[in-house]
């Protein structure tokens, strides 16, 4: 069975979304829905191998996320809007856009351009899982971390803390539990050794923003707020 390509709808009108995915789930694609630039960011997840964003969205812009990601994907962007002016147009491919289609739209066309784009779509997939937290990247399979373009030089250890804790947001680990996980067993006498790597691990994000990602749970351990 030919898997489904995938394509990540983003905008914050209903009545588009619904139109664009009945369509294109009609030309047997697989939709992913997301009404704001934060959504999208989160669903990056699911590997789209095309982008549609519309320009105009709550949160976050179609042109800021464009920006956020475009470092961390390889599939086309496709920018959908009711702006006419040239200098939006530019500043859509400047972001890193591949094309820019305009409202109102012959949904037809839209088809033949998406299309179009993943004919000749040669650049090389990203491969492997990849979250977006705000302006830091991580890359599963390549198991690396970057904020906005810059890669974050963690360590074997310290990666795999952050791998942990990022891939189960909310939840709470105890440095124990840190430790088994990273080590493959158990290590409850050394398992401060945790405490000083997320020091570090702390210290090497903080080069970059303010912003905490592991929050220390006081008594039980920590966990990441991403």
């Amino acid at each position: 069975m030919i898997e489904k390509q995938k394509i990540l709808i983003a905008d914050d009108e209903p009545g588009i979304i619904q139109l664009l995915k009945d369509y294109f789930e009609m030309q047997n694609y697989q939709v992913i829905e997301a009404v704001n630039g934060i959504e999208v960011l989160g669903k990056l997840s699911q590997s789209p191998d095309i982008i549609i964003l519309d320009v105009n969205m709550p949160l976050l812009d179609g042109f800021e996320v464009c920006e956020r990601i475009r470092a961390h994907v390889s599939c086309p962007i496709l920018f959908l809007t009711a702006k006419v002016e040239e200098s939006d147009r530019i500043k859509g491919l400047m972001s890193g856009g591949d094309d820019y289609i305009l409202k109102p739209f012959s949904i037809d066309e839209l088809g033949a351009r998406v299309e179009a784009h993943l004919r000749r779509e040669s650049r090389k997939k990203t491969e492997g899982t990849v979250k977006i937290f705000d302006h830091l990247a991580i890359h599963y399979e390549e198991k690396s971390v970057y904020y906005g373009e810059m890669a974050v030089p963690f360590t074997k250890t310290e990666y795999n803390i952050v791998e942990i804790l990022s891939l189960n947001p909310g939840q709470v680990f105890s440095k124990e539990q840190l430790y088994e996980k990273v080590r493959g067993f158990d290590g409850a006498a050394d398992s401060n050794i945790v405490t000083e790597h997320i020091r570090r691990v702390r210290g090497k994000i903080g080069k970059h923003t303010d912003r905490i990602y592991i929050e220390t749970v006081w008594g039980v351990g920590y966990r990441w707020t991403g």
